[in-house]
């Protein structure tokens, strides 16, 4: 009886965690005041020039400054423009896929990575990983507590000719003296990325 009631106290603390955690994450995202009234209508403007919608509840990431662009073998595009870390002990992997070619493109099965515990959740960047070299540790997606990646998920199955996919990845965040890390994505190069 007692060890029962203490796991659903500890599952309530981790549920009440994540939510906070979750508020939290889209406010630090929201900027100041005056930026909040004003960003909307640049991000949907953007969106509407290039063909790009963010997912409901997202925000379109902040292109001001490039980390790392990749390409994969059927010229797909992955811009990498933010490695962020928040107070809360998470780092945030923001960025853009990005289809230049004149054919549509499927996303693979492998984005959303082997795990069993994440097939029932959609599709998925849970294949992402960042290795501190310096620390050797690797970092997967974070999940919450019904094993839902905490990433850009339920995405539709391709990215059309000339249009984008953007994208986040929540990871737990390496030591403050780690300011580098190598980003991990299957079907593309390796590329050592700085976070902020």
């Amino acid at each position: 009886m007692n060890i029962r009631h203490v796991r659903n106290v500890r599952r309530a603390g981790a549920a009440a965690l994540l939510a906070s955690t979750l508020v939290f994450s889209v406010a630090a995202c929201g900027g100041d005041k005056e930026g909040q009234d004003k960003a909307p209508a640049t991000s949907s403007e953007a969106g509407k020039d290039k063909g790009e919608k963010a997912p409901e509840g997202e925000s379109l990431p902040d292109r001001s400054k490039t980390l790392a662009t990749l390409k994969n073998d059927q010229g797909i595009e992955m811009v990498v423009y933010s490695a962020k870390r928040d107070s809360g002990g998470f780092l945030t992997i923001s960025g853009d896929f990005k289809n230049p070619s004149s054919e549509d493109y499927t996303t693979p099965v492998v984005w959303s990575g082997q795990e069993e515990a994440v097939k029932g959740a959609g599709p998925s960047l849970a294949a992402m990983t960042l290795v501190d070299s310096v620390g050797k540790k690797r970092y997967y997606v974070l999940r919450d507590t019904d094993n839902r990646p905490l990433t850009t998920s339920n995405y539709t199955s391709s990215i059309e000719s000339g249009k984008s996919l953007n994208f986040f990845a929540q990871f737990p965040s390496p030591p403050n003296s780690t300011s580098k890390v190598d980003l991990q994505f299957p079907e593309f190069p390796n590329a050592t990325i700085e976070i902020s």
